[in-house]
C-alpha cells in the first residue's frame, strides 16, 4: 500500500477521497489550511499537516510531503477570486512538480476540469481565466518526468453518486458527483499502471474499476 498525500484533503473531493484510500489500507497525509480541520482529518485517521498551497514553496511542500509515495492534487479556489485562482489552481501544481522531484516522487493525480464544461452557457471572464490556469498546470505536468495523471471531471455536483462512471480520454461533457471522482481516484491510485494519461470523467453506467481496468489495457 503507498502513502498517499492529499493537497485539497479538506474539499468537496478531498475530503471524500482521504477515508476511501485509508479504508484501502494506505496511509494518509492532508493538508489543510485552517487548524481546527486538523481535528476532523484525523477522525478519520488521516494525518493532518497544517499550510496554505498559496504560501508554500516547492521546499515547504517537500517536507509537508516527505513521507508519502504519492500526491494528489485536489485543491482549487472554488470561485474567490482570480488571484487566488492563479495561486491555487495555475502556480499551485507547478508547486508540487517541483516537490515531487525534490522527494524523488513519481506519481501525481491532478485534478482539473473538462474543456467543454458550461460551453452551451455565456461565461464570465473569472470562469475563462479559472479553465486557462487549469490548462496552464495540465500542460506542465505533462511535460514533467513524472508518472502523472490528469483527471478531468465534468461539472461537479456536491453528492455522493454511485460506483459507476463514464471516462475515456475523450467523451461527451456531462455532470459527475464528487464521490464518483473521489472513487475514480482511489481506484486509480490502485492501479499505478495507468499513467501519463489525461483521463475526461462523467456519471455512467460503466463500473468504476471496470472503467480504469480498460484504460489500464489500452
Amino acid at each position: 500500500m503507498a502513502s498517499v498525500f492529499i493537497i485539497g484533503a479538506t474539499g468537496g473531493i478531498g475530503r471524500r477521497l482521504g477515508p476511501l484510500l485509508v479504508q484501502s489500507g494506505h496511509k494518509v497525509i492532508g493538508l489543510h489550511r485552517k487548524p481546527e480541520q486538523a481535528a476532523d482529518l484525523s477522525k478519520d485517521s488521516i494525518t493532518p499537516v497544517h499550510g496554505d498551497i498559496i504560501e508554500m514553496n516547492p521546499k515547504q511542500l517537500a517536507k509537508a510531503a516527505q513521507d508519502a509515495e504519492v500526491i494528489v492534487f485536489s485543491a482549487g479556489a472554488a470561485g474567490s477570486g482570480i488571484d487566488r485562482t492563479t495561486a491555487i489552481d495555475g502556480d499551485g501544481p507547478i508547486k508540487v512538480i517541483e516537490a515531487a522531484k525534490l522527494l524523488g516522487i513519481a506519481r501525481l493525480y491532478l485534478v482539473s476540469a473538462f474543456p467543454e464544461a458550461f460551453r452551451q452557457k455565456e461565461t464570465a471572464d473569472s470562469f475563462e481565466h479559472y479553465m486557462f490556469e487549469k490548462k496552464r498546470a495540465e500542460v506542465a505536468v505533462a511535460a514533467s518526468d513524472l508518472d502523472w495523471v490528469i483527471l478531468r471531471p465534468g461539472v461537479l455536483l456536491n453528492a455522493e453518486g454511485e460506483d459507476t462512471a463514464t471516462m475515456g480520454p475523450a467523451i461527451m461533457d456531462g455532470s459527475v458527483a464528487r464521490g464518483t471522482v473521489a472513487r475514480t481516484l482511489n481506484a486509480l491510485i490502485e492501479q499505478p499502471s495507468v499513467r501519463r494519461q489525461i483521463i475526461e470523467l462523467t456519471d455512467g453506467p460503466t463500473p468504476i474499476k471496470e472503467a480504469v481496468a480498460a484504460l489500464r489495457q489500452s
